[in-house]
């Protein structure tokens, strides 16, 4: 992996060392060819470059050497030069049938022997590999796309010479959109930035348009799904504490940080409740920070041969490092990290390393959002501090949280207004839902609302609330183990600080130690002495369900 000025030094000292062989491996041919013509400058060096369209030219000079284009031509001449001339050099691009032995092959090989005993030089510039009893005579330069650094030097010059009206980037704009085209080639940046200066300009502090046109470049990529955001339909309710902690987050995604060295942002892990919001918060914060977002789904990376899974792993993060800036959604990370390494062909321990490798070194700016359910499934090196930046465990939604949610599917769904109190009782009556159980009765109202034509009455809505059997009812031990995992274990997503201990008497009793005023008192609760929706009833102690302070709830089935 080498950079311009890299690749540059190590070619002038491959060229001074006389390396008989070169091949230089690039998509980029013309960055590659003003490569060689800066080291044949300085080092003073007469250099011959055979292309498929303009045949044998002096590379200097872009004086034809021959009439004949083919690559069996300019072959027959190097030859013929090499008897009877020292220290030539000559350049071949992108040969074909040059990565197996083939009769093109074996012709190069000849002539590199050749070159060997005059103190000549073969280079080749391909995006493929080289037959390895050819590349076994020389060595290899990989040039990569534009680094961060060359990206700007490259986009200022660009800029400043279409500097017009609508072009209103400034120097901090510059090195943004260098982060954020980091990956593309020369020829690409450049053409994305000519169509947005021909569109509607380059306007300051605005880089969706970039981020989209990069995302275009790159959309037959495989490994990994792109996911379309309409607008609006990733909206969060509740969750305070992670939108919170994601907002501080987001100005380290495309910072210029080498100065620090300190590497961008990896990404954030959610555990808790199914239906609370995880995979929605993965849209959200990519419709919100205006990135791409792309979804890689883990249990799709298992194949039946050996190998298979790590290589779609490996080709998903790759993927994933190209198309960065981006948000990388990885839902239900456990299905193919779990396991511990336990199966017999050692598929999951690889993987496992793979990842986490790659989360550790890679320098992409690919922010990870991965969800996880069965917390009890993931492996503890996941866990391990330094791994993500952060670990939230989101829980059931307080009742502020069910107030904000029920108003946004509300707003949504039906067509008239909602009066306040209706939102209170109907807060009462959702104890105990996800988000996704809200949602389901939400869009319950909806259709009974297009069924009837007209808008629902208040006794219609409440009874909609009341028939939903939410999932922490139907699995209610599950849904405290997941519970109480998160609370000892992660930060609230809520933003709210909270301290569980369950249970004494066998399971029979729950008991919630609660800061006063945080807003999760009464989370569990409904009216004094009335059972609540997970089918308890409160002790009445006095306390108030709003209070804070100690609560004491007893199963009352």
């Amino acid at each position: 992996m080498s950079s311009y000025g890299e690749a540059k030094g190590i070619l002038t000292s491959y060229v001074k060392a006389r390396i008989p062989f070169v091949s230089l491996r690039t998509v980029e041919v013309a960055r590659c060819v003003d490569l060689l013509r800066e080291v044949a400058g300085a080092q003073q060096l007469s250099m011959y470059l055979h292309t498929q369209s303009s045949g044998l030219r002096d590379l200097s000079t872009g004086r034809s050497i021959t009439e004949d284009k083919s690559v069996f031509g300019a072959l027959e001449l190097a030859s013929e030069q090499f008897a009877g001339r020292q220290n030539l050099t000559f350049i071949f691009t992108d040969p074909a049938n040059l990565d197996a032995d083939t009769d093109i092959s074996r012709q190069f090989l000849d002539l590199v022997r050749l070159a060997s005993t005059r103190g000549g030089a073969v280079f080749v510039v391909t995006s493929d590999s080289v037959w390895p009893k050819l590349q076994r005579n020389g060595m290899s330069i990989n040039l990569d796309p534009p680094d961060e650094p060359e990206m700007y030097a490259m986009l200022t010059s660009l800029i400043e010479g279409n500097r017009g009206p609508s072009v209103q980037w400034r120097d901090a704009d510059i090195r943004t959109a260098a982060s954020i085209l980091v990956g593309v080639t020369q020829l690409e940046a450049e053409n994305i930035i000519l169509h947005m200066i021909a569109g509607d300009g380059l306007p300051a502090g605005q880089f969706g348009e970039l981020s989209r046109a990069k995302d275009r470049v790159f959309a037959d990529l495989a490994g990994i799904e792109r996911v379309d955001l309409r607008p609006g339909s990733a909206t969060v309710g509740g969750l305070a504490g992670l939108r919170q902690w994601l907002e501080q987050e987001r100005p380290f995604l495309t910072a210029d940080l080498s100065a620090r060295q300190l590497r961008p942002p990896r990404g954030v892990l959610l555990v808790g409740v199914p239906g609370c919001g995880k995979s929605l918060s993965a849209k959200a914060v990519a419709q919100q920070w205006d990135l791409p977002l792309y979804r890689l789904d883990m249990a799709s990376i298992l194949g039946k041969y050996v190998g298979e899974s790590e290589g779609r792993l490996r080709e998903a993060l790759t993927t994933a490092d190209h198309v960065a800036p981006c948000v990388l959604w990885i839902d239900e990370i456990e299905k193919a990290l779990s396991g511990g390494g336990t199966d017999s062909t050692g598929v999951t321990t690889r993987l496992i390393g793979q990842f986490l490798f790659w989360l550790q070194e890679s320098l992409g700016r690919v922010y990870v959002v991965a969800t996880a359910n069965d917390v009890r499934s993931l492996p503890p090196e996941l866990l391990r501090t330094g791994r993500f930046d952060a670990l939230f465990f989101v829980d059931l939604p307080t009742p502020p949280e069910r107030e904000e949610i029920i108003s946004i599917y509300l707003d949504r769904y039906l067509k008239t207004p909602i009066r306040p109190g209706l939102i209170g009782e109907l807060v009462k009556l959702s104890e105990g839902f996800a988000g996704s159980d809200i949602d389901a009765a939400c869009t319950q109202a909806a259709r009974a609302e297009v069924r009837g034509g007209t808008a629902l009455d208040d006794d219609t809505i409440r009874g909609l609330f009341a028939e939903m059997v939410p999932l922490s009812q139907t699995n209610p031990e599950r849904i405290e183990e997941i519970r109480q995992w998160g609370r000892e274990r992660a930060k609230p997503a809520s933003g709210m600080p909270y301290n569980a201990t369950p249970t004494v008497a066998g399971g029979r009793r729950t008991v919630l130690t609660e800061p006063a005023g945080s807003g999760f008192g009464g989370g569990f609760g409904a009216l004094p002495d009335q059972p609540d929706r997970l089918g308890q009833q409160r002790l009445p102690n006095g306390s108030g369900a709003s209070q804070g302070g100690h609560h004491e709830w007893i199963d009352g089935r």
